[in-house]
């Protein structure tokens, strides 16, 4: 890499460690290039994007970031995975760790929170800011449904009762 490329890739990754969601870190020693390419297809369709990090740059690339911390973490061949949303990435990186033992997941960070594996995986275990959406509109939704339904009740009982009677009467 000339110094030119590398003064922009550690622009963009410190632009990338401001932005982001969650960073998440791993070891991709032995991973094959196909798998390789599926894990960042994988990655691109959540929403996130997976780079090769060069160890010294991510560092310089870290300084002034509230992600500093996780600065210990860039040792052997790493890459990084990042999305906007806190919890794709590790979902997407913890998913592919269980059908790739080569890929391992060694931390990251959430903001100014630094991450282990574990914490990595406790987040990954999370609901998606889409799925929490989605509960939430379902519970304001259910009070309405319920209040329809006990307002609807009376009078279907009351038609019920009238059928009953009138069924009684052509019976006799």
């Amino acid at each position: 890499m000339e110094r030119a490329e590398k003064r922009e890739f550690v622009t963009e990754l410190n632009e990338v460690f401001k932005a982001s969601g969650s960073v998440v870190v791993a070891h991709y020693a032995g991973v094959t290039v196909a798998q390789m390419n599926a894990f960042r297809s994988k990655m691109r369709e959540a929403g996130g994007t997976v780079k090769v990090a060069k160890n010294r740059l991510a560092k310089i690339a870290l300084q002034g970031t509230e992600s500093e911390g996780m600065a210990d973490l860039f040792k052997g061949q790493t890459l990084i995975a990042y999305c906007d949303d806190p919890v794709t990435a590790p979902k997407v990186c913890m998913d592919f760790a269980k059908g790739n033992d080569k890929l391992v997941v060694i931390g990251g960070a959430m903001g100014a929170t630094v991450l282990d594996a574990d914490g990595v995986k406790s987040l990954a275990t999370m609901p998606s800011l889409d799925e929490l959406r989605a509960k939430l509109v379902g519970m304001i939704q259910t009070p309405a449904t319920r209040i329809a339904t006990i307002a609807s009740a009376p009078a279907s009982q009351l038609a019920r009762v009238l059928n009953a009677y009138a069924t009684k009467d052509e019976a006799a």
